[in-house]
Formats: structure tokens, C-alpha cells, sequence
């Protein structure tokens, strides 16, 4: 019985979120109500209900802070790089190389796609790729289902690993430990994925030619992926294997194609991202650097087990506005940085309103013991569970329409189940991860904007026909792959 009431907030916000179609933040604070409520009424913390709020929301508060200083300046560098024109500049340079139709698609809406997941996030590719596929000559439900297929393997470490951060803020396990084993299960299953896509990209049959392109372009992201995930962590996996798979790829490509695309400005429109990728890899490679910046920690704590710390110089935060900043003075670019981080801050209030109340919700459910229930009850499944956890991080996204409230939402609900099967945590938090990502392609609110962009308001209903079943399939291997990880280990 505890088990139901303990699911009773996650299924009010399903109910406010599908049915009703009310924003995350009203959903959200509707099962956060419904929460606070159970935790007075039947869960009654054994410290009581003020020291549990004043805790709850200093944890909330906090992480939410520290995520945010991530998606500020993520959100920041798209603004200016808007502005300046070097969006436009780099979608349409990868659009004039090739009059191939599926080669088209496998330049925007998997290499721009994933280049744009991994720096901004949050919508941004499927808003940016659904528009030009359009232009392209493609049918606007087919650029919208390309766009959201062509993105989704790299929305684990999107706007510069924020997924996979918000785990490690809620779980406290090894950044590194979740992201490889996520790099992996993507490396793994996201080929297939891709190979749909280029099935969908034209009507002819598939020849040799496509799947040999497909296999390059998957391999030409996905290497470089699990290489960064294991070396560096979550920031670059997407981000830098976007970057440097796409610069194999056009390489190999012009070698064989009459048309050249000019690339005049792209080094000034590239800098603020080579910078990122620089300072991410020099603050995780370099031990005397890591050593003297992670020396600066701030941390507190309040009775009761509360407690949150950072690290301010090495935070990926940091790093991003670093990048930006030392972009635009490089390219002599900086009058368009204040417009750039003024409209950024007003795209923020809404995104900190939804994660303030979602991190609460989370915290509350995890100090009250109601993730503990739900964890006795998940754990009922025993040696099946493994198999079943990525589609909890597709309920998550599919529901709140963003694998990171997804992940805040269900990593603890994972740990603790990890804990009751005594299997790995970090497995199963990659699992949920995992499952958040491909979850996106059939979140509502993703979709609703998709469409919205191509001009395709009523529709949604057809694009998610079409990415139901990618989206099962897909986080059905990568359960069996966990499965079958688990079982030989």
C-alpha cells in the first residue's frame, strides 16, 4: 500500500502533464502538494515535518543553482552564436555539400543535430534541423521525425553532459562510472537508430552505398564518444564526438563529391566551441590544473543528512562561460555577449522554476522514504528489473518532456532498487539515463515544438506514430544489452 501512495505524485504530475496538458510547472507542483501531504500524513519523518522542509528546500535550492550555472551559459553561447550568425553559417555549410538526400539528412539532422544537443539542449536541435529539412524539400512530418530520430543518442550528454550532472548531483556516484556505461549502450544500439533514420530520409530502397555512409557517420561520432565519456566524463561525449565526428565526415565526403561547401568564417564561428572542448580537457587531463582548481570546494550541511557541496572552478558552469567569453573576445565578437546573456536569463525563468520544483519533489520523496518504497516494490521484479529500468527514464521524459527532470526524478528510484537487487548503481542510474534520452523522441512538449516549427500545429499526433516504436525498440535492446551485461559479470 505505502508503495501506491509513494507513486501517487508521480502519476499526479502524469495525469497533469499527458492528460491535461498543463506546463511541468504546474504538474510539478501539483505532485509536490500531493507529497508534502503524504509525507505529514503517512510517511512521517522521524526528525519531523519543519527540520525535513527547511532541509528538503536547502538541497533543492542548492543542486538547483549548480545545474543552473550549466544551462545559463549553455543557453548564453546559442544566443550569441545565434546572433552573430554562425548557427545559420554552420547549418548551411554541412546543407551545400552533397545533393544526396540521405546524405542531407545524415549532415543536419544527426551531425548539426547532435552538435546542437551537445551545446545547447533543451529542444534546440529538433527547433533548429525540422526548419532546414523542410527547405530541403522533405515533408514537414518527415523532417520533424528525422530531426527528433537524428538527436536523441546524444541527448544523455546534452547542453554539455546537464543529464548526466543532475544524476550525479542527486546520486553522489562517479561522473565517469554512469557516463561510460551510457557512451556504451548508445554506441551500441544507436547505429541501428541512425539506419532508421537514413531508411526514412528517401522512398528507394536502401543500397550498400547508404549503409556504408551510415556506418561511417555512426562510427565517426560514436568513437569518439565513449573515448571522451571515458577519459573526461559526461561534459564532451556529445558535444566533442559531435565536433570532431563531423570534421572526419566532411572530410571523407568532399574527398568524393564535386561540391564544395565554403568555409569562410567558420573558424571565428568554431572558436567558442573549441575553446570548451580545450578547457574541459585540460581541467580532466592535466592533474596539476585539476589538482589546484578542484582545491576550491564549497560545501554545508544542516542535521539530519542534508547537505551539498560544489566544486566552482572546475563545475562545467564555469568552463562554459570561459569558453563563451574568451570566444567572443577572440573573434571581436563581444558587443553581442550582454544581448546574449540578456535573452538567456529570460529563457532561465521558466527552466528554474521547473527544476526548483522538480528537485524538490525528488529530494522530499527520497527524505520521506518514498523512493524507499517505491524500491521495495520496483525490486519485486528481481533478475527482470535491469530489462525494465531504461523505460522508466522513458516514462520520465515522456512525462516532463526533459531527460534531466527525468533523471532527477527516477535516479534515486534506481539507486535504491540497485541497492535492494544488490546490483551496480551506477548499471542501472546509466540505465535510467539511457532511457531518458531515447524517451525524449516521444515527449509531447518536444514534439508539440517540433511542429510548431514547421508549421505543423495539430499534427503531433502523426509525429509520434512514427517515434513510438523506435523509441520502444530502442530502450528494449538497450535493457536486454544490461541484462545480459549483468548476467556475465
Amino acid at each position: 500500500m505505502n508503495a501506491v501512495l509513494a507513486a501517487t505524485p508521480l502519476g499526479v504530475i502524469l495525469v497533469g502533464m499527458v492528460l491535461l496538458r498543463r506546463s511541468a510547472i504546474v504538474s510539478g507542483a501539483a505532485g509536490l502538494a500531493v507529497a508534502a501531504l503524504l509525507a505529514a500524513a503517512v510517511f512521517r519523518p522521524a526528525d519531523g515535518i519543519a527540520p525535513m522542509a527547511t532541509g528538503v528546500a536547502a538541497e533543492a535550492a542548492f543542486t538547483t543553482a549548480t545545474i543552473l550555472w550549466i544551462i545559463l551559459p549553455a543557453l548564453a553561447l546559442f544566443e550569441f552564436q545565434k546572433a552573430s550568425g554562425a548557427i545559420a553559417r554552420i547549418r548551411d555549410g554541412l546543407a551545400a555539400l552533397t545533393d544526396d538526400r540521405r546524405l542531407q539528412a545524415i549532415l543536419i539532422a544527426w551531425f548539426f543535430g547532435l552538435f546542437m544537443e551537445g551545446a545547447a539542449g533543451f529542444g534546440t536541435p529538433v527547433a533548429l534541423a525540422a526548419p532546414l529539412l523542410v527547405g530541403l524539400g522533405y515533408a514537414p512530418v518527415r523532417a520533424v521525425v528525422l530531426a527528433l530520430l537524428g538527436h536523441a543518442a546524444g541527448v544523455s550528454f546534452g547542453a554539455v553532459g546537464t543529464p548526466v550532472l543532475a544524476q550525479v548531483a542527486v546520486s553522489g556516484l562517479p561522473a565517469r562510472d554512469i557516463a561510460v556505461q551510457i557512451a556504451v549502450l548508445h554506441a551500441l544500439v544507436a547505429p541501428l537508430l541512425l539506419l532508421a533514420m537514413v531508411r526514412l530520409a528517401d522512398d528507394a530502397p536502401l543500397t550498400g552505398r547508404d549503409v556504408g555512409w551510415t556506418a561511417f557517420a555512426a562510427a565517426c561520432v560514436l568513437l569518439p564518444s565513449v573515448l571522451l565519456a571515458a577519459l573526461v566524463g559526461p561534459e564532451l561525449p556529445t558535444l566533442g564526438g559531435a565536433l570532431i565526428g563531423a570534421a572526419v565526415f566532411v572530410a571523407v565526403l568532399r574527398r568524393g563529391q564535386a561540391r564544395a561547401a565554403s568555409g569562410a568564417g567558420l573558424p571565428a564561428d568554431l572558436a567558442p566551441y573549441a575553446l570548451i572542448l580545450a578547457l574541459v580537457l585540460a581541467t580532466r587531463l592535466i592533474p596539476p590544473l585539476q589538482d589546484a582548481l578542484s582545491g576550491l570546494t564549497l560545501s554545508w550541511s544542516l542535521p539530519g543528512g542534508y547537505a551539498g557541496t560544489v566544486q566552482p572552478l572546475t563545475h562545467p558552469g564555469t568552463l562554459l562561460m570561459a569558453g563563451l567569453l574568451l570566444g567572443a573576445l577572440g573573434t571581436g565578437r563581444a558587443a553581442l555577449l550582454p544581448g546574449a546573456l540578456a535573452t538567456a536569463l529570460r529563457r532561465l525563468l521558466p527552466v528554474a522554476l521547473a527544476l526548483l520544483v522538480m528537485l524538490t519533489l525528488s529530494r522530499l520523496m527520497v527524505h520521506a522514504d518514498m523512493i524507499r518504497s517505491l524500491a521495495s516494490a520496483a525490486a519485486g521484479a528481481g533478475a527482470i528489473w535491469p530489462l525494465l529500468a531504461p523505460f522508466v527514464g522513458v516514462l520520465g521524459s515522456f512525462i516532463t518532456g526533459s531527460a534531466t527532470s527525468s533523471n532527477i526524478l527516477f535516479t534515486e528510484l534506481q539507486v535504491s532498487t540497485a541497492e535492494r537487487l544488490g546490483l551496480p548503481p551506477a548499471t542501472l542510474v546509466a540505465a535510467q539515463g539511457y532511457g531518458s534520452a531515447i524517451g525524449n523522441i516521444t515527449a509531447p512538449h518536444n514534439i508539440i515544438a517540433g511542429c510548431a516549427t514547421v508549421g505543423l500545429t495539430g499534427r503531433e499526433g502523426a509525429v509520434l506514430a512514427e517515434t513510438v516504436r523506435p523509441c520502444l525498440l530502442y530502450a528494449g535492446a538497450g535493457g536486454a544489452l544490461i541484462l545480459a551485461w549483468l548476467a556475465l559479470s
